[in-house]
This record gives C-alpha cells, sequence and structure tokens, in this order.
C-alpha cells in the first residue's frame, strides 16, 4: 500500500499567518495531532503538534490567541513522498520519534499527512486479511 493511501481523506493544515489558537482549533476539529502549516503555495513550512503546544504554550506565558503559529510550530519538518515507502516512513518515525509526517509533492507541497496510527491501521488491516486468507485455505 502506498503512503497516500493510508493517510486521512484530508490533511489538516493552516496557513503560516495563522494563530496558534487557530492551529489548536484544527487539530482539534480534525481528531488529530498535528497540522502541516503551509505558506502561500501551500508548501510545508512547518508542522504544529501536541508536542508543539506542551512544549511552547502550555507552560508559558503566552496567549495562543496572540501568538502567530510561525512562532511556536517546528522547522525544518522531515518529509516523505510519494514515493517514499511505507516501510522507510515508518522507520523515520520510529527513529526520530515522530508520530506524524507530511507527505509532500518535490516542490513541496502539501499532498497528506500520515499518522503512526494510519500505519499501523494499515499494518492490523493486512494482517486481517492475511489472517482470513490463510483460515479459508486451512478451512
Amino acid at each position: 500500500m502506498k503512503i497516500l493511501e493510508m493517510c486521512d481523506a484530508e490533511a489538516a493544515s493552516v496557513p503560516v499567518e495563522a494563530s496558534a489558537e487557530r492551529a489548536i482549533r484544527a487539530m482539534l476539529d480534525g481528531h488529530v495531532g498535528a497540522v502541516a502549516v503551509l505558506d502561500e503555495n501551500r508548501r510545508v513550512a512547518g508542522i504544529f503538534t501536541e508536542r508543539d503546544v506542551l512544549r511552547r504554550l502550555a507552560l508559558g506565558e503566552r496567549d495562543p490567541r496572540k501568538i502567530s503559529v510561525r512562532e511556536v510550530m517546528t522547522t525544518p519538518v522531515e518529509m516523505a513522498t510519494r514515493d517514499t515507502t511505507a516501510a522507510e516512513a515508518l522507520a523515520t518515525m520510529v527513529e526520530r520519534h515522530y508520530r506524524h509526517l507530511p507527505i509532500v509533492e518535490d516542490d513541496g507541497r502539501l499532498l497528506g499527512m500520515l499518522s503512526i496510527r494510519n500505519v499501523l491501521q494499515a499494518r492490523i488491516d493486512t494482517l486481517t486479511l492475511q489472517l482470513d486468507q490463510a483460515r479459508s485455505v486451512v478451512l
């Protein structure tokens, strides 16, 4: 299965000019743990995650309504392309302790957001299919 097929139907994103509050609301509304932060050409400029909320906002005196997501996003961003295999993406995520990996065109435009949950669900689906096939052969 290709990594874009594993991603949610629509990647959560906000423009780089958005407030941190808007980014948090996008994560809550989309039931996701990260949003891609996009420039005016839909290229990934950064990523804003639950960890960024905890590290850069929760313990500080900063008001998410008054701070730009640009100030608290993670950058540079590790990204994958449509040619990245699921195994390569998973290896990157595990090795670097990422739970989200933006999938981009060669020019950096966002195609999707891969989450560790997506990878695990795809693996469960594959194993379930294999188990069902094995059962049909045995029975």
